[in-house]
């Protein structure tokens, strides 16, 4: 059986309650979701953006993927969480620019986007990645 092993990295947020930042099992790694906030001091940052809040967001995501040993490119599934979809054009202009820098192979990865209440009331968009690992 293959373990399950608990990825974490300074390059994001610490995960603040009771969840791993990441987790990898054989070939898959689940990144949990990540908010707009700063890795090393965990503030929320860029309050009322939800573009430069998603550019942010996704910087969170690789770090962790990238601590599991795995890169964007290796996403199968993005999915996105926005407090209204009002935000849906903005998020998906800082999204389309930044899985379009970081999947060289143009082979762009699934997404969900949906909108609801988040955690925090600074966060207008959170991101969670499953990716698989050659």
């Amino acid at each position: 059986m293959t373990e399950k092993t608990q990825v974490r990295t300074d390059g994001a947020p610490a995960a603040a309650f009771a969840f791993s930042q990441g987790v990898r099992k054989g070939p898959l790694l689940q990144v949990s979701g990540q908010g707009p906030q700063e890795p090393g001091t965990g503030a929320y940052v860029h309050p009322g953006d939800v573009k430069a809040q998603t550019r942010r967001v996704l910087e969170n995501v690789k770090a962790i993927l990238e601590a599991g040993g795995a890169s964007v490119e290796d996403v199968l599934m993005f999915r996105v969480y926005l407090t209204t979809r009002e935000h849906f054009a903005e998020m998906n202009e800082a999204y389309e620019a930044f899985v379009k820098e970081n999947c060289p192979s143009g082979v762009l990865p699934c997404r969900t986007t949906v909108a609801v209440e988040l955690p925090h009331p600074a966060m207008l968009v959170e991101i969670d990645a499953l990716a698989c690992v050659d």
